[in-house]
């Protein structure tokens, strides 16, 4: 498979005024941006939490399926909005969280996120603009835009 997809590296100061580097890639198509993920998913370690940004048709869930392909999962990876988390078995298991439902970060909470967290899986959240406090220090963020003609912008951080 030719991958086409093109990544840039920025230093972007964050509101925390650390300078840190923001990886950009532009991917083509779906499989480009379940590529993507699945290249962050081989360096997934267990404990590790990455936060999507973007809205409704924007590649999460799509980027999703490739970390869970990077962690070796082979499992279909499907959204997880009306059951707000799937678990994926592997020898990191990966935690797939939908936020689109929840009305308050308590929520999250209230259905044991802290217990996850502690499992020693990956834990990957969808619409994590809902639930901005939280992420523990080290979290992963990526945010996703639809750029039209199947085309993503995918910003890591």
């Amino acid at each position: 498979m030719k991958h086409n997809s093109t990544p840039a590296m920025d230093n972007t100061l964050r509101a925390d005024n650390a300078c840190l580097p923001l990886m950009t890639i532009i991917t083509n198509n779906e499989a480009e941006t379940v590529l993507e993920g699945e290249t962050l998913g081989r360096t997934l370690v267990a404990g590790t939490v990455v936060a999507l940004y973007g809205e409704l048709g924007a590649g999460k869930t799509a980027f999703t399926r490739g970390l869970a392909i990077g962690l070796g999962i082979s499992i279909s990876v499907s959204s997880p909005t009306f059951t707000i988390v799937n678990e994926y078995p592997g020898e990191i298991p990966l935690f797939h969280f939908d936020m689109y439902r929840l009305e308050t970060e308590s929520e999250l909470f209230d259905i044991g996120w802290d217990d996850y967290l502690e499992r020693g899986g990956g834990c990957v959240v969808e619409w994590s603009e809902k639930v901005p406090g939280a992420f523990p220090p080290g979290t992963i963020e990526v945010r996703l835009e639809n750029l039209g003609n199947n085309m993503r912008r995918v910003e890591i951080n």
